[in-house]
């Protein structure tokens, strides 16, 4: 990469490390007939370098990190390359060495161990130095914006990577179920959340669907919803008693997190084959809307609402049954579908999202011509209310043509 000019307005920053004063006169002197500004400041020891290095760390208060360090390599605290490995894991500066003629090959030694460059000190002079002090910078500089840029891409792959496992493809062959999923990032934070979803058909034509948010942000709590969802896809799929379900995946959330106040709420609908009954688990999570037309549109009853898993078992998850109409549609969410703020400066909640699915299945066109576009125009509203959302959403709607 081409190095680009500094600002010549801009003096660069430069710390000189050295303890022979003669040697320091002459950078100086070098600094002076190159046509560069520098603001130079010296060290007499790597102690010192050290000391001064960790004052330039509180940039807050004015206080700026060299751009660059010319290091002596025969220090009286340093020997060989210790100094220069000490500096370099100051993040920052590019660190370009000096060296007397007799120690040339030690100056290209240092070179592969981390200095941008080496100088010889009797055989430099001003426009050499300042030469090698600009290429350095700029070297350094784009090193940084590489590493940046590499580490970015890391953290999107790997972001990527967890939201397919959050978010996967359901596994379902009932022509008549439509399966709408939305995911959405909280604006305020970078970091994958734990939301995570899934709907299968399980061995007898029951309909599964789960959807859960681990507590808190991060790639582990990312990786947990992962191993979470794929743990009720294998539970469900295995044929195991529902009952059993929602107290094994508190055994593995319990023996894979790494904190011991790592909870997840959770809300789990089982449809029998015949797709008219509904139970449904709910985990300290939000309970699901039954979406009608208008105000037919309701809120699922939490009064049999559990812990969420990782908190407690003892008491067990009670199943809610519930009768379904026909062409019934099921919208299963997390809970930061219901955090925006209301003009009147209340928090949404379930009473608010009930009213807003209520205007939006009123009227024509019906809905259920595009439930999509009914559901994301919601969301938007949602999104509208919510100025400063930190949590991510997760929604899905099932939508039964039968």
């Amino acid at each position: 990469m081409e190095p680009v000019e500094p600002d010549a307005s801009v003096p660069l920053r430069v710390l000189l490390v050295e303890d022979d004063d003669a040697d320091a006169m002459l950078v100086t002197e070098h600094f002076a007939d190159a046509e560069l500004a520098v603001d130079l400041r010296r060290a007499h020891s790597l102690a010192e370098a050290e000391r001064s290095l960790e004052a330039f760390v509180g940039v807050g208060d004015g206080v700026e990190t060299p751009d660059c360090v010319l290091l002596d390599l025969a220090l009286p605290d340093a020997h060989d390359f210790e100094g220069l490995r000490r500096l370099l894991h100051v993040d920052g500066p590019a660190v370009l060495v000096l060296t007397g003629r007799r120690d040339e090959k030690l100056g290209a030694d240092a070179v592969a161990v981390g200095a941008q460059d080496y100088l010889v000190k009797d055989a430099v002079d001003g426009p050499a130095l300042a030469r090698s002090v600009r290429y350095a910078v700029e070297r350094r500089r784009s090193d940084r914006v590489r590493r940046a840029l590499r580490d970015a891409q890391l953290r999107a792959d790997e972001n990527a990577r967890l939201e397919r496992g959050l978010l996967p493809s359901p596994l379902l062959s009932d022509p008549e179920i439509r399966i709408l999923a939305r995911y959405e990032p909280g604006t305020e934070q970078t970091l994958l959340g734990g939301d995570f979803y899934d709907v299968v058909e399980g061995p007898d034509g029951s309909l599964h669907a789960v959807i859960g948010d681990v507590c808190g942000h991060g790639p582990d709590e990312a990786a947990l919803g992962v191993s979470l969802r794929i743990a009720w896809r294998t539970l469900v799929l295995s044929g195991i008693d529902p009952d059993r379900v929602l107290p094994t995946m508190h055994e593995l959330l319990v023996s894979e997190r790494d904190h011991p106040t790592l909870f997840t709420t959770l809300a789990a609908a089982t449809i029998d084959p015949t797709r008219r009954r509904l139970t449904l688990r709910l985990a300290g999570h939000p309970p699901p809307v039954l979406v009608g037309e208008g105000h037919d549109t309701r809120m699922l009853s939490s009064e049999r609402l559990g812990l969420p898993i990782g908190i407690g078992a003892e008491h067990g998850w009670q199943p809610l049954e519930v009768e379904l109409p026909s062409k019934w549609a099921l919208l299963l969410y997390t809970d930061g579908l219901i955090e925006g703020r209301q003009a009147s400066g209340d928090v949404l909640w379930t009473d608010g999202l009930q009213t807003l699915l209520q205007e939006a299945t009123a009227g024509p066109p019906p809905w259920r011509e595009d439930p999509g576009a009914m559901l994301d125009g919601v969301m938007e509203q949602v999104r509208a209310l919510s100025t400063a959302r930190t949590d991510d959403v997760a929604a899905v709607l099932l939508v039964s043509d039968r």
